[in-house]
């Protein structure tokens, strides 16, 4: 940079100042001498020949800045004169003064120069040509000087770059991928070599079980007990025969609440509850074959109590699924494995290690059948032996045994799985916890009759599973003020039929008349009496004890519950939108239930019938028409008896 600048000084005989910028030096910095005086052609002095007679001539050169020749032994004239005329061409090319005399600082003229105007117009055209071929040949040079140095800067740089930054980060990243390749041809290899000499563990053959395991063993019924509840799915039988079961099962209440479908459902298909003994069942025909767990809340309605027929496959999976709990450990278990019982393997499933033991079921559950039926694929024991996962805390995850007239059986718990569940109203509805009324429902209870009384009357649905093969329903009237019932009365067994029933302060009256005639409606919900009543085909009912009698005559009573003090409270519900209180009463064999709201009015009447399911009358306020008194059976004629003589002239 610096020798370019040197260059210029001397090609243009001034000082330029320095540029940042190479590639605009020319363009930005490069002047003219516009001076009569032409600036030295530093391309012709530069480098002086030794033959040149100018340069023998002159005495001392003084070298300016730019290291080039100047004119010497200047005379005191050369500074006050104006530009000296009708120099010669070899001056003007930028050759060395010669020795200038005295007489030069007059301003005469030289030795050289010529006169004449032609000769000073003539110089000047040649100076002002002389300047401007002196600056293209500078401009020039400069550009070539710059694209020069600019090449070269630009390939050192680039040669640089590539021999010390790129180079060295392109040779580490071909280490790194090198190393990274034969790692990954390593790891496959070793994997290859492993699958291929890999050999799995020979299982450990069944054995004896070990006290702990007899331990845990005794007290699978136990631990059911405690964890209360647990999901269950279960597949029993074969081919078309196959019920599939899913849903909860509660061993502390003794309560099974299920989905049955598949192929052998039958009857059953659709929801099922089942309290001890008692069964109900909420058929759906349309359902579909594979069953889903049921709704947490179950329906209100279309509940009935039911009977499983004789050898059917549902009735033995039920009792082995109630059976599985117990309140103590079975000792013999415990102390002594029966026989058979043994270790048979080890499974793993995302809850943990289970252990695989054979043995048979407990007392009290159905005997396992030994019979030889059709192996299924769900079934690992094709000996009919029971078989149980059991894990390290003693919980139940799976049972595979062969049941009578149910075949292979399989059940699978899920331990996490535990809602609390809810008896339907046909069982008691859900449980509570029975304490004494306080003085505020102590008084409600006591001003029922008169609240009863003041209300007039109320309209009256009822749902009544009297027996296995007996679920009624009905819709009517009652009269608190006349003490009369009139109801039409459907047997869900007999949809056709309706018996309409009567009640007043003589009896109870009944009449069995086709549905059309008394008043329509479906079985399931029929429509009330008609009115006025039918005039024949009545009959006077026996005063024989009777479910459907005591809570009609219960609800007519207006509300005496009997002696003070024996009444409790079981819990709070709501019907119809409505808060009560569930107040129980009355004697052991014939339990009733009010459900008392907070204006104390009842809303409720429930009674628990001979088949342990529970009855109840559903009452909503309302005006009653008058009704007429029940016919009375008309009073037997005595008979004539025959004489015993015989009549005249008979032989």
């Amino acid at each position: 940079m610096r020798t370019r600048v040197v260059a210029l000084e001397a090609q243009t005989g001034r000082r330029e100042r320095p540029c940042s910028s190479p590639r605009c030096l020319p363009a930005r910095f490069i002047s003219v001498d516009t001076s009569p005086t032409p600036a030295p052609d530093t391309a012709r002095t530069a480098t002086p020949r030794p033959d040149d007679p100018g340069t023998a001539r002159s005495g001392r050169h003084r070298t300016g800045p730019a290291g080039s020749a100047s004119a010497a032994n200047r005379t005191p004239s050369d500074t006050g004169g104006g530009p000296t005329a009708g120099r010669t061409p070899s001056n003007s090319g930028g050759g060395p003064t010669a020795n200038r005399t005295p007489s030069d600082t007059g301003g005469g003229p030289t030795a050289n120069r010529t006169s004449g105007g032609a000769r000073r117009a003539t110089a000047g055209r040649t100076t002002d040509d002389t300047r401007r071929a002196v600056a293209e040949r500078s401009l020039a040079a400069n550009r070539a000087t710059t694209r020069r140095d600019d090449t070269t800067d630009t390939t050192d740089t680039t040669e640089a770059a590539d021999t010390t930054g790129p180079s060295s980060a392109g040779r580490r990243r071909r280490t790194v991928l090198l190393l990274l390749g034969l790692t990954a041809v390593t790891s496959a290899t070793a994997l290859v070599l492993g699958l291929l000499s890999w050999a799995p563990d020979p299982p450990e053959p069944a054995r004896p079980l070990t006290l702990g395991e007899g331990e845990r063993l005794a007290a699978v019924r136990v631990t059911n007990l405690r964890d209360l509840r647990a999901g269950v799915r279960v597949t029993a039988g074969t081919g078309a025969a196959r019920i599939e079961l899913v849903g909860w099962v509660d061993w502390s209440r003794s309560l099974l609440y299920l989905d049955v479908g598949g192929p052998g459902a039958g009857a059953e298909r659709g929801l099922l509850q089942k309290s001890g003994p008692v069964l109900v069942i909420r058929p759906d025909p349309a359902a579909v074959p594979t069953p889903a767990a049921p709704p947490l809340m179950p329906p209100a309605d279309r509940w009935r109590l039911h009977r499983l027929a004789p050898g059917a496959h549902l009735a033995p999976v039920l009792d082995l699924l109630l059976n599985l709990a117990a309140d103590r450990p079975d000792t013999t278990t415990r102390t002594a494995p029966p026989d058979g019982a043994r270790w048979i393997t080890r499974e793993t499933i995302p809850a943990g290690p289970l252990d695989v033991i054979q043995a048979p079921l407990p007392t009290g559950a159905p005997a396992a059948s030994t019979a030889i039926g059709t192996p299924s694929a769900a079934t690992p024991a094709p000996d009919g032996q029971t078989r149980y996962w059991l894990d390290q805390d003693a919980r139940l995850h799976k049972l595979v045994t062969r049941l009578p007239d149910a075949g292979p059986v399989t059940m699978i718990f899920n331990r996490a799985d535990r809602p609390t569940l809810r008896p339907v109203d046909a069982l008691g509805g859900r449980p509570g916890l029975p304490r004494a009324l306080t003085d505020a429902e102590q008084r409600r209870l006591d001003r029922l009759p008169a609240r009863l009384r003041a209300h007039g009357g109320a309209t009256v649905t009822l749902t009544a599973p009297m027996g296995t093969d007996t679920n009624l329903r009905g819709a009517g009237w009652l009269s608190w003020s006349a003490r009369t019932a009139y109801l039409a009365v459907a047997d869900l067994g007999v949809p056709d039929r309706r018996t309409l029933l009567r009640r007043d302060a003589a009896g109870l009256a009944r009449a069995d008349l086709p549905a059309a005639d008394a008043g329509g409606g479906t079985a399931e919900a029929p429509s009330r009496p008609p009115l006025p009543p039918p005039a024949g085909g009545w009959r006077v009912s026996r005063p024989a004890r009777d479910d459907l009698r005591v809570l009609v005559d219960a609800a007519i009573a207006a509300g005496s519950v009997g002696q003070r003090g024996a009444a409790v409270r079981v819990r709070e519900d709501v019907t119809a939108g409505r808060t009560v209180d569930v107040i129980e009463s009355g004697p052991a064999d014939a339990r009733l239930r009010y459900w008392l709201d907070r204006d104390g009015s009842l809303r409720r009447l429930e009674l628990q019938t001979d088949a342990g399911a529970w009855a109840h009358l559903d009452l909503q306020p309302a005006v009653v028409p008058r009704l007429a008194a029940n016919p009375r059976p008309a009073a037997p004629r005595p008979s004539t008896p025959r004489p015993s003589t015989p009549r005249p002239g008979a032989r």
